[in-house]
């Protein structure tokens, strides 16, 4: 499962919601990734983030180092948002869904995708 910026925020904020998906997640051997620039979306300061830098350490973070495909998707989609292009060719890299609280733009970069496209879950 690729981890969008929202879900990072419920992990930092300590939220009951976020706890019980990481329970059954780790129930379900679910692999949890994200990518370098969802993490600079949401990193401010390292002192006042323990709880976020601590789940940091337990998961997959890609690097953005696909910008060609994700420029593509953006201009094929008439879209900018180059994180959320960037999480959903991440998702069809590994073959995993995406978990977000914003699915309208993840949503249509998806849907571009065609057969490979991954499915976008809403957050929370």
């Amino acid at each position: 499962m690729i981890l969008d910026a929202g879900f990072l925020i419920s992990i930092d904020r300590n939220e009951r919601s976020a706890h019980a998906f990481l329970t059954a997640a780790s129930r379900s051997e679910t692999a949890l990734h994200t990518t370098q620039p969802v993490v600079a979306q949401v990193w401010r300061s390292g002192a006042r983030q323990a709880r976020l830098a601590a789940f940091l350490k337990t998961i997959t973070i890609h690097p953005l180092d696909d910008g060609r495909p994700v420029g593509q998707l953006l201009a094929q989609t008439t879209t900018s948002d180059v994180i959320d292009a960037h999480l959903a060719i991440t998702a069809v890299h590994l073959g995993d869904d995406i978990l977000t609280g914003d699915p309208n733009d993840l949503s249509t970069l998806s849907t571009a995708l065609g057969p490979a496209s991954p499915t976008v879950h809403t957050w929370p």
